[in-house]
């Protein structure tokens, strides 16, 4: 409409977590963090875990520039990065069904699984995970923080904490359905031994190859899936000896195929990406 400037979107999903997608190849967007924030809220905006920017790159094919829906931002995600994978593909900005996407924790590979000339679902190899707390970040004089205890609202907890380009702290427990994660994830996320806070996943193993998760991410709340997360519970998993290399992940929002691979160390994860819908929104 004549007189009012309007800012093209799309809404996509991996497994239930949301992101809003902006092609900044074209669009200009000033103040990123009060966008995010104003276009995420689910009354007054269009409604999502956050914002992910298409920019270009000189490290690989683009690079992806994420926000949590608190304005916040992020390094990396997993369902994002699947999702952003396919915009590019669908969208015609790329050919390539191998694609390296810059992110704030480094170049990821991406491979693209195509059905009917659009993008099904994405192969990621998500990296090493990092267990060195400096590295995570975790305030510690250990080399490594598994199945340790932690104090959160006077109960103590065991936490295995990974970095998967993102800080985690994996909470291996029997019942996760009634938890008051909305209670005790804040606390976990704000806790003074994550300096720069943290994602929290609560899980249950169903087998060596099956387990159930539930999330806190950090500047996001409670979402239905987390591609790191999973990752990094999966590792954990590993770690622990509660799981085998190979594990599908259910979460509220589906679920994700995670191998840890023992060669080469990295964590490889397979998914769903979902394109909701195009749409405008006046600024």
């Amino acid at each position: 409409m004549k007189g009012y400037d309007y800012m093209i979107f799309t809404k996509m999903h991996g497994c239930g977590n949301d992101y809003i997608y902006i092609d900044c190849t074209r669009e200009l967007i000033e103040d990123i963090p009060e966008t995010a924030r104003k276009l995420s809220d689910r009354h007054f905006g269009i409604g999502a875990d956050g914002l992910i920017l298409i920019r270009p790159s000189t490290k690989g094919d683009f690079f992806m520039d994420m926000y949590n829906s608190d304005g916040s931002r992020a390094r990396m995600c997993g369902n994002g990065i699947r999702c952003f994978a396919k915009y590019v593909y669908d969208n015609g900005l790329t050919d390539k069904r191998e694609l390296f996407i810059e992110t704030l924790s480094g170049i990821k590979r991406i491979e693209l699984i195509v059905t009917d000339g659009k993008v099904a679902e994405v192969t990621v190899n998500m990296g090493v995970p990092a267990t060195d707390p400096k590295l995570i970040p975790v305030i510690s004089d250990k080399d490594k923080l598994v199945n340790e205890p932690i104090t959160v609202n006077g109960r103590e907890y065991r936490v295995t904490c990974i970095s998967m380009g993102n800080p985690h702290a994996v909470v291996f427990t029997e019942d996760i359905k009634s938890l008051p994660l909305t209670e005790i994830g804040p606390l976990f996320e704000n806790h003074n031994i994550f300096p720069d806070r943290v994602n929290t996943e609560f899980i249950h193993v169903t087998d060596k190859n099956n387990i159930e998760m539930r999330v806190w991410e950090r500047g996001s709340g409670e979402t239905l899936a987390c591609g790191t997360g999973a990752c990094a519970s999966v590792v954990a998993g590993v770690l622990n000896g509660y799981t085998e290399r190979e594990v599908k992940v259910l979460l509220p929002g589906g679920s994700l195929k995670i191998r840890y691979d023992e060669k080469d160390g990295s964590v490889y994860m397979t998914g769903p990406a979902v394109k909701v819908y195009d749409g405008e929104i006046m600024l």
